[in-house]
């Protein structure tokens, strides 16, 4: 499974970190400019056999915060991010994940996990630099619809002490 491995921050990515964001839903930060991510955020809506994600918008306040808090430059974001639970993920995992909490059948695409890691996220890589080539950019930014069955998480609350 793929744990976040955070970069090297600019300064609007220190300042966006020292804010904590207290989460206790599943929550996806996906690229709201991007018509293949926000296909993706759609098809999530409409196909979630447990609990279901509150998607974000990266470009969104919370969203920036979020990337920040574990250790991405919201400003150049090379992938998007998974929280569910204790367990962050980013690139194919992440990938892996939302698709398998589709339920059912969805589930097989834990199968792709035996393709190793470093081959898919290359190919994840390869797609996320020419994701906006190849498949489009937005004029404004997708905005998922509240589900029904979800609560937003908590918004961001400042750090108290060091």
């Amino acid at each position: 499974m793929a744990h976040c491995r955070p970069r090297r921050l600019n300064d609007a990515g220190r300042s966006a970190k020292s804010q904590k964001v207290e989460t206790q839903n599943r929550i996806a930060v996906f690229d709201g400019l991007c018509n293949l991510c926000s296909g993706g955020a759609r098809w999530l809506q409409h196909h979630h056999g447990e609990a279901p994600f509150h998607l974000v918008p990266m470009q969104s306040d919370l969203g920036r915060t979020l990337l920040a808090q574990h250790g991405y430059d919201p400003d150049d974001p090379l992938t998007f991010l998974v929280l569910d639970g204790e367990r962050c993920l980013t690139q194919s995992d992440a990938w892996i994940h939302l698709v398998a909490a589709g339920g059912g059948g969805w589930r097989l695409i834990h199968a792709a996990r035996v393709i190793p890691r470093a081959l898919r996220d290359s190919v994840y890589r390869l797609i996320g630099r020419n994701r906006y080539r190849w498949f489009g950019r937005r004029k404004t930014c997708y905005l998922a619809q509240p589900s029904v069955e979800s609560d937003p998480p908590s918004k961001p609350q400042e750090r108290s002490g060091p």
